[in-house]
């Protein structure tokens, strides 16, 4: 192609990973005439945050998440972002449950698995939390089948293998949902990438990196080198989406677009202890979260896990943090230095100050020995041996830095979508509970940057075909938020649990 040639795209989306994988083939759906292309830096698809070791694989769904339900001053329970979450998360369930009744998506059973989903809390204000929180969450119709335990008899029965060896004048409590769900986000963006590549006009190509983004007349023109080949190439996009990941932020840096200026991002990395043996991981089959150490963020929730990955289960226990400049897993180590613009150093600089606490646990977190990983293992299940675990990287996570009037910069936790006014670009950065409901955060994306095709009776209709009930229906219809339930589960093969 000669240098001043260039192809024309109704859409680029920057990053091969959950995110561009749900916008791609939701774009398709809605209207199959889209021209659109995935360029990944990677040589495949879901290498990096959606890689099944790189994230918990927790179906985020408000169910054992103690950080969703904060005490109040008073001592009320804020179960409203529980509710979200849920019902987000039922969103991305009816998306999966169409593709899958479509017959061209592969089995569930290869991307999603249920797992009962557990709280676990010790001594006595921990049990007087997760009562209040149990007596206000099962009052909504989404946790109706929560129950709640201080039975040592009963919690043996949920989690055997976290019962044995603990002192038994140690006072503490459960709540168990049977629903949950574990899911595999690597194995199902692959899904998503394999059926997008099968539609007319679609593309995913890999070794890509983005090295300009120019807005002009007709949207964005973006070059882009082949890293395998060195060639350099341009194309002509009117939408542009900034899926890539802790990747995003310096994209979106470099789109010089007004919405983006004063972002900031603070990179973690993670690690867990996995466990592959047999005899221990038959032993545990939920997800267990308890509550964050006093003074650590709520990045630093333990839980252990069952994992189901490519049809092996496996145990999962953390997260341990640690502090890399990366962005990315695979990043470089000057990602967070040339980050820092004029226009985000303020900010920054504000969250340092006001952050000391995250900093000293992150410190902490880094120079744990060994012997004290297991320790805080233990605490989960008493009777850990060192021979059964290994210490497995996770996937670099970049929390979000952003202007506040009062503080200078705030440190957020979750994950936001920064679009252009006019909607041709849109990038989406943090983290946790991102993968879960990732529908629900591309169906918002839709609405800002095709607001227009939003409308219209052809998008209008096939998003009722894909979504029987949206997220705000079913927070507040009990009746359809159980049908649509039980029609998702049945479709993805979740109506009977893994542990009754």
């Amino acid at each position: 192609m000669a240098q001043n040639e260039y192809e024309t795209v109704d859409a680029v989306l920057v990053g091969a990973g959950i995110m561009s994988a749900t916008l791609g083939v939701l774009l398709k759906e809605l209207d199959p005439s889209l021209k659109l292309e995935i360029v990944e830096l990677m040589t495949s698809g879901a290498i990096e945050s959606s890689n099944p070791w790189n994230n918990a694989g927790t179906g985020h769904a408000g169910l054992c998440e103690l950080n969703y339900t904060p005490e109040g001053a008073d001592g009320s329970i804020d179960i409203n972002k529980s509710v979200t979450i849920n019902t987000q998360f039922e969103e991305s369930k009816q998306f999966w449950a169409y593709l899958v009744e479509k017959g061209t998506f592969g089995s569930p059973e290869t991307f999603i698995s249920a797992v009962p989903h557990l709280s676990f809390v010790r001594g006595h204000e921990g049990i007087a939390y997760l009562k209040k929180r149990f007596k206000a969450l099962t009052q909504h119709h989404a946790f109706a089948e929560m129950e709640y335990t201080e039975d040592r008899a009963t919690m043996a029965e949920w989690m055997p293998l976290m019962m044995p060896g603990r002192d038994p004048n140690e006072p503490v409590a459960a709540t168990r949902v049977l629903n949950g769900t574990d899911v595999n986000f690597g194995a199902l963006t692959k899904h998503l990438l394999e059926h997008l590549t099968r539609q007319p006009a679609a593309r995913v190509k890999c070794s890509q990196k983005v090295t300009g983004l120019k807005r002009n007349d007709q949207g964005w023109r973006v070059s882009i080198k082949n890293l395998d080949t060195g060639d350099e190439r341009e194309i002509q996009a009117k939408f542009v989406f900034l899926g890539a990941g802790g990747g995003a932020l310096p994209l979106l840096q470099m789109s010089g677009i007004p919405e983006g200026k004063g972002f900031g991002g603070f990179p973690v990395s993670g690690q867990w202890l996995r466990c592959d043996n047999p005899e221990v991981v038959r032993q545990h089959q939920a997800k267990v979260y308890s509550q964050a150490a006093v003074g650590s963020p709520p990045m630093s929730v333990p839980h252990l896990d069952t994992r189901v990955v490519d049809g092996k289960t496996s145990l999962l226990f953390g997260p341990y943090a640690g502090f890399s400049t990366k962005f990315l897993r695979h990043g470089s180590l000057l990602d967070l230095p040339l980050s820092i613009r004029p226009n985000n150093i303020v900010p920054m600089l504000a969250v340092a100050r006001d952050n000391f606490d995250l900093t000293r646990y992150l410190i902490k977190e880094v120079l744990q020995s060994e012997e004290q990983r297991l320790e805080t293992l233990r605490g989960f299940y008493p009777l850990a041996k060192a021979e059964d675990w290994r210490l497995e990287m996770a996937g670099q996570r970049v929390q979000i830095i952003k202007k506040d009037p009062k503080h200078g910069g705030i440190l957020q936790f979750g994950t936001e979508l920064v679009a252009a006014a006019d909607g041709s670009i849109a990038a989406l950065l943090g983290a946790s509970p991102g993968a879960s409901v990732t529908v629900s955060i591309m169906l918002d994306l839709i609405q800002r940057c095709f607001p227009e095709q939003a409308k219209s009776a052809q998008w209008r209709g096939k998003l009722d075909e894909i979504f029987p009930a949206m997220g705000k229906v079913l927070a507040r219809d009990p009746e359809r938020y159980r049908e649509v339930q039980e029609r998702s589960d049945a479709l993805l093969q979740l109506s009977e649990p893994a542990m009754a």
